[in-house]
């Protein structure tokens, strides 16, 4: 027993040791995984967002799980403090021919297509019929570029203009270019290839018409009569009048002429476009280049109005008609007014339909 003793209280202490070291390492390992999880969480710089070290047991899976669902979540900000800016998400990328920064499809471009002519011959009629077309563009308002804001230049004038696809053309309309006499020109330095539309119609007819626009914008003005004559007795028609001045077709034509070749003038029948509106527009879109897709089925006669109006179609909820001021009743004019001024008009008339090769059988 003597013996045994000292051998007995020899093994102890290393015991304890041993437990120690047992006990430091399991802290320590726990010390480690505890640290490891949290730089996981929280998303440190060494730790990766989406793996946690994997579990051991069932329960220990499940903790870890929990927690791998938070991985990679901002940490939530303090009350007061303000929100973290958000990414701005990146736009579509724009296709071809489109102008840099939109997303919308096609691009601006200078108008391939202008009604220039002539005013009350039925210029909104045209442009309102042939935008039904699929493959043309339009611009609805009346830019006034080349007689009132040609200053501006052409960049302000194409950004006026609609989006159109390669497969589109653009199309604008002011009526007033026809007798501006820096147009022709000026038309022809942007673009020696513009197609141009002239609606002319009964320069007699044309002329009341503008009157009574006139009329019911300024009650005020002198009779019909009154503007049309120099001396109505003597027959000396007023041209520096603005509405006789107009249906002087043939003389206006001449400076159209000396830029643009006839083949590049198309002339709409005013009076054809109210009684067969799918002939004169089938002539238009053959100009245009495009396929005859506005036909009969686009269009019936308002007989309130006593002109055509668009049907209702796949691209229109409803039937279209043209404004309050188109198909206005005329003004009640002395028919031997009438008839002096179809004298006077007479041989204006001859040189057009000889210079156009068109009669229009105003006579």
């Amino acid at each position: 027993m003597a013996h045994r003793a000292p051998s007995g209280r020899a093994v102890a202490p290393s015991r304890r040791l041993a437990r120690r070291v047992l006990f430091l390492f399991t802290l320590s390992l726990s010390c480690s995984y505890l640290c490891y999880s949290l730089l996981c969480c929280c998303g440190g710089p060494a730790a990766p967002r989406a793996r946690c070290a994997p579990a051991r047991s069932a329960a220990a899976a499940k903790k870890l799980l929990q927690k791998s669902r938070a991985c990679g979540r901002p940490p939530a900000e303090p009350p007061g403090s303000a929100a973290p800016a958000r990414r701005p998400r990146e736009p579509p990328a724009a296709p071809a021919g489109s102008a840099p920064g939109s997303a919308r499809p096609g691009s601006k471009r200078l108008p391939q297509a202008i009604v220039v002519g002539v005013k009350k011959g039925g210029t909104r009629a045209v442009l309102e019929f042939i935008r039904v077309h699929p493959d043309v563009r339009a611009l609805g308002t009346e830019p006034h570029f080349f007689d009132r804001n040609y200053d501006r230049g052409l960049e302000w004038y194409r950004n006026l203009m609609p989006r159109t696809l390669d497969s589109q053309i653009t199309v604008e309309k002011t009526p007033s270019y026809f007798v501006t006499k820096e147009a022709p020109r000026r038309i022809f330095n942007m673009s020696r290839d513009t197609k141009l539309i002239v609606v002319v119609r009964n320069p007699v007819t044309r002329a009341i018409s503008d009157y009574t626009q006139t009329l019911s914008k300024k009650p005020d003005i002198p009779t019909f009569e009154g503007l049309s004559f120099r001396n109505r007795s003597l027959g000396l028609v007023d041209t520096s009048w603005n509405a006789i001045r107009i249906g002087m077709y043939a003389v206006h034509l001449q400076s159209w002429l000396q830029y643009f070749p006839l083949s590049q003038i198309h002339f709409v029948s005013g009076e054809k476009l109210i009684t067969d509106p799918a002939g004169e527009m089938g002539k238009v879109q053959d100009f245009l280049g495009i396929r005859r897709v506005i036909t009969d089925k686009h269009f019936y006669f308002n007989k309130t109005k006593g002109f055509p109006c668009l049907k209702k179609t796949e691209s229109n909820s409803s039937p279209r008609c043209l404004g309050k001021s188109k198909g206005r009743t005329h003004v009640q004019i002395d028919p031997e007014v009438i008839e002096q001024l179809r004298d006077f008009y007479r041989p204006y008339n001859i040189k057009f339909y000889e210079t156009v090769g068109q009669d229009f059988r105003w006579e």
